[in-house]
């Protein structure tokens, strides 16, 4: 390809950063390896939908020119046979699938394919009515919270980083993307503006332990006259001094795992374990599911009742009646 349609932002087998096209895409010229190109950067706006589905282009694709395809030669057998052998669990491949099929069906419009090869290809089923998620319990959160040392600006940072996942229900990549001024009062409460996806803004009053987490760490982090800079900021090497960049998805990863670790709790723990732990307290503690939806901004309650894991400690009251 020519000038800057000769790369794109596609998962590398070590991590992600900018590759040549697939090479089954850049052999057939200019016109179609634009429009492949065009599918990511023009189709796409989610940079969470443009990873996962440039994992499963670049897969498939792969796979097909090992086997001596063209774009103009894959069928839907070839799609099929492809996703019957899929490594991935179900959700994976049905997610890979949806992604392949989007790409087919782009490129037909573009008029690079005459058919969408994965139009008529069979995902496999999956449904679940609980999330596999593991989650804290109120005690554990608790024993999470206090283990942290909050005697520098870097335990503070790590405690409302986690305490406002927890109290507000919130993804990671919402909290990750907050601004200083995303923090904010309203009235007499104070309130966040969490990045949803979509470009989408959720609005909801603080909780009064989130509040005070996130008091202290700004006030430690000199940060309130800062408003346009992000809220959760990196540090610089091993030291405790907080960077200008923000954090990333990942690097908030490595902070739970560092915490969870120092705490003596399951490393299995992630960061959307913060999400669930909240929504399944929230339950126990009364609250109706309806507005847990509404708290965690889940368009339906099906949803939000995969985070609902009060039934993990009803089935263990009942096992827990074997008494040999």
């Amino acid at each position: 390809m020519k000038g800057n349609h000769n790369a794109i932002l596609l998962p590398a087998k070590q991590g992600f950063g900018t590759e040549l096209l697939p090479a089954i895409v850049s052999r057939e010229g200019e016109s179609t390896s634009k429009r492949f190109f065009e599918f990511f950067t023009v189709n796409i706006r989610n940079p969470n939908t443009r990873q996962a589905y440039g994992r499963a282009a670049w897969q498939f694709l792969e796979w097909c020119e090992q086997r001596g395809l063209t774009l103009a030669t894959i069928e839907p057998m070839h799609v099929a046979a492809y996703i019957e052998k899929h490594p991935g669990a179900p959700q994976t491949v049905k997610q890979h699938l949806a992604g392949i099929r989007m790409l087919f069906d782009w490129l037909v419009v573009g008029q690079v394919v005459r058919l969408n090869p994965a139009a008529a290809v069979r995902g496999p089923r999956h449904s679940y009515r609980k999330g596999k998620t593991p989650i804290l319990s109120a005690e554990d959160a608790r024993a999470l919270f206090d283990s942290i040392d909050v005697s520098h600006v870097v335990g503070k940072r790590d405690r409302a980083l986690m305490g406002l996942m927890v109290f507000s229900f919130a993804r990671v990549g919402a909290v990750t993307a907050m601004a200083v001024e995303d923090y904010y009062q309203n009235g007499k409460r104070w309130w966040v503006r969490l990045h949803e996806k979509g470009g989408k803004f959720h609005e909801m009053p603080v909780h009064h332990t989130a509040e005070e987490y996130l008091d202290d760490y700004i006030k430690a982090a000199g940060i309130a006259g800062e408003r346009k800079t992000p809220l959760f900021r990196t540090t610089k090497g091993r030291t405790r001094l907080l960077t200008g960049n923000g954090m990333s998805r990942t690097d908030a990863l490595m902070v739970v795992k560092r915490r969870v670790s120092e705490a003596g709790l399951s490393q299995r723990v992630c960061n959307h374990s913060f999400r669930a732990t909240g929504i399944t307290n929230y339950l126990e503690n009364g609250g109706q599911l309806e507005t847990a939806a509404q708290m965690a901004a889940h368009e339906s309650t099906r949803t939000t009742g995969l985070y609902d894991r009060r039934s993990d400690l009803i089935n263990l009251d009942e096992v827990e009646r074997i008494r040999i």
